[in-house]
C-alpha cells in the first residue's frame, strides 16, 4: 500500500499541470545599462553604456556580437561579428538634441540570437512634437461627432451568465457608432449592488479578439465597459478573429489613409466617444466620474476620448501609441503605426494631411482633464521620443510614471500602480 501511494504521489507530480515544470526565460541573457540609474542625461552629456553577455549568470568568453547605436530608429553605427573576448563592451553616445539615444546589441551563441538594448534619455522634457495642428481639426471632429449622434444608439444587452459573479454582472452590449447598422461591440458589467457608481471605459490595443471585460474593477465599485472597435461582437471563438486578422481586416490601421472622411480610424474614434454617450445613459452611473485608459492603440483612443468629451474626468494613457506621425519626414522617431518611416521617396501628401486629423499630438493639445502617463525607453513599437513629444504637449494635469527598462509591455509594479490610480480617480478604496 505504502509503495502504491509512492507511486501516485510520483505520477502526480510528474503530470498535475500545476506542479509541472515551464520553460521560463533564457540562460544566455545580453543586458545593457546606462550609468546613470534614472536613464536620463542633459543635452551634451555622454553616456556610458555597459554591455554584458551573460551564461547561467557569467560571462560568456569570445562572443560575436552584431550592434547599432544612435538615434532611436535612426542608429548612425552599425557593427557586425565584433568579438567580444570576456563577454564584456562599453559604448559611449550622446545628443546635440533632445531625443533618445538606443544602443541595441545581438550577441550569437550556438546558432542562435539573444537581443539586449538601453536607450537613455537626454533632456527629454524639451522633445516637441513635428505635427501640424489643422485649422478645421475641432470643426472636423466636432461636425463628425454631431453627424454620428443622428443616429440613435438603440443599445442592446445580453446577460452573459458565465462571466457574472455574486458581485458583478457581466453583459455583451453593443450599441450604433457613427450610422444606422454600424455598431459598437462591448462588455459591459454592473456591480450587482443597487447604487450610482463611477464609470470606467477600457479602449482597446491594435488588433483583433475576444474580450473578456473588467469584472475585477466593477467588483470594487464600478461600471466598466470593455470596447472592440471593429463592429463585431466580442464574444467569439479565437480563430473567428484570427481569420479576420490574416484577411479582410489585415493591417486595417491602413485603410483609406489618404481621405480624412474615409478613414479606418474615424469610425473608431467616433465609436469610442458613442461608448461614453453609452455609459452615461446608464441610470447607474453617478454622472460625475468617468475615466478612460488604454495602452497603445488604446492610449491613443484614451487621448482622443479625453479631448472630445467633456464628461471624461481623468484618462490612463499607456505607451500611447499613434502620436507624431510626421515626425519621420523630419528624421525623428515617429510613432506607431509608423506610416512615413519606411518608404521615404513615395510620400503621399493626402495620407500625410490626413495623418493630421488622426495625431494624437492635436488630441493631446485639448485635453483639459486629469492624465497618467506610463512606458518604457526600450519601446521600439512607440519610440519614447513620441511618448515624451505627447506628454510634454498636455497642459491639464498630468503624472508620468516611466519605467526605463519596459518595452511594449508592462512590468507588474507599473500594472499595479496604473490600477491604483484608477481606483483613486473613481474614490475607490483599495480595501473594497
Amino acid at each position: 500500500m505504502k509503495k502504491y501511494c509512492f507511486l501516485l504521489l510520483l505520477l502526480l507530480l510528474c503530470y498535475s499541470p500545476k506542479m509541472s515544470a515551464q520553460i521560463r526565460g533564457n540562460n544566455i541573457v545580453v543586458t545593457v545599462t546606462p550609468d546613470h540609474k534614472d536613464w536620463n542625461y542633459q543635452v551634451g552629456q555622454t553616456a556610458q553604456f555597459s554591455v554584458k553577455v551573460l551564461k547561467s549568470g557569467t560571462l560568456l568568453d569570445n562572443v560575436p556580437i552584431d550592434y547599432e547605436a544612435g538615434p532611436e530608429m535612426y542608429p548612425a553605427v552599425k557593427k557586425t561579428n565584433v568579438v567580444l573576448k570576456d563577454g564584456t563592451m562599453s559604448h559611449k553616445g550622446t545628443m546635440s538634441k533632445p531625443g533618445f539615444y538606443r544602443l541595441k546589441v545581438m550577441a550569437s551563441v550556438n546558432g542562435k540570437k539573444y537581443e539586449g538594448l538601453c536607450t537613455a534619455a537626454f533632456s527629454p522634457e524639451k522633445i516637441r512634437p513635428a505635427a501640424e495642428d489643422p485649422e478645421d481639426f475641432d470643426a472636423f471632429w466636432s461636425n463628425a461627432l454631431k453627424e454620428a449622434r443622428y443616429t440613435a444608439l438603440e443599445p442592446t444587452k445580453v446577460l452573459l451568465p458565465e462571466r457574472c459573479t455574486k458581485d458583478v454582472n457581466v453583459y455583451q452590449v453593443s450599441f450604433q457608432n457613427m450610422r444606422w447598422g454600424s455598431r459598437t461591440y462591448g462588455i459591459l458589467c454592473v456591480p450587482v449592488k443597487s447604487g450610482k457608481y463611477p464609470a470606467l471605459l477600457r479602449v482597446p490595443g491594435a488588433g483583433i479578439r475576444p474580450y473578456q471585460g473588467d469584472v475585477w474593477t466593477a467588483a470594487k465599485g464600478a461600471i466598466t465597459l470593455e470596447i472592440g472597435i471593429h463592429g463585431i461582437p466580442v464574444t467569439m471563438s479565437q480563430d473567428f478573429y484570427d481569420n479576420l486578422s490574416n484577411g479582410a481586416l489585415n493591417c486595417y490601421w491602413n485603410f483609406n489613409m489618404d481621405n480624412r472622411d474615409e478613414a479606418y480610424y474615424k469610425r473608431v474614434f467616433i465609436g469610442a466617444v458613442r461608448a461614453i454617450d453609452y455609459i452615461a445613459s446608464l441610470s447607474q452611473w453617478n454622472g460625475t466620474d468617468l475615466g478612460v485608459t488604454g495602452s497603445s492603440q488604446g492610449g491613443m483612443l484614451s487621448l482622443v476620448c479625453a479631448a472630445l468629451d467633456s464628461r471624461v474626468t481623468f484618462y490612463g494613457a499607456v505607451h500611447a501609441a499613434m502620436c507624431d506621425h510626421t515626425a519621420s519626414l523630419k528624421g525623428v522617431a515617429c510613432g506607431w503605426p509608423h506610416y512615413f518611416y519606411y518608404d521615404k521617396k513615395n510620400i503621399d501628401a493626402k495620407k500625410v494631411a490626413t495623418s493630421r486629423y488622426y495625431d494624437g499630438i492635436n488630441f493631446a493639445r485639448r485635453i483639459k482633464c486629469k492624465g497618467w502617463f506610463s512606458f518604457g525607453y526600450n519601446d521600439e513599437v512607440v519610440p519614447p521620443t513620441t511618448a515624451f513629444a505627447t506628454y510634454n504637449t498636455v497642459t491639464a494635469p498630468k503624472e508620468l510614471h516611466p519605467y526605463q527598462q519596459t518595452g511594449h509591455y508592462w512590468y507588474q509594479e507599473q500594472w499595479d500602480e496604473w490600477e491604483a490610480w484608477l481606483l483613486s480617480q473613481m474614490h475607490i478604496t483599495t480595501s473594497k
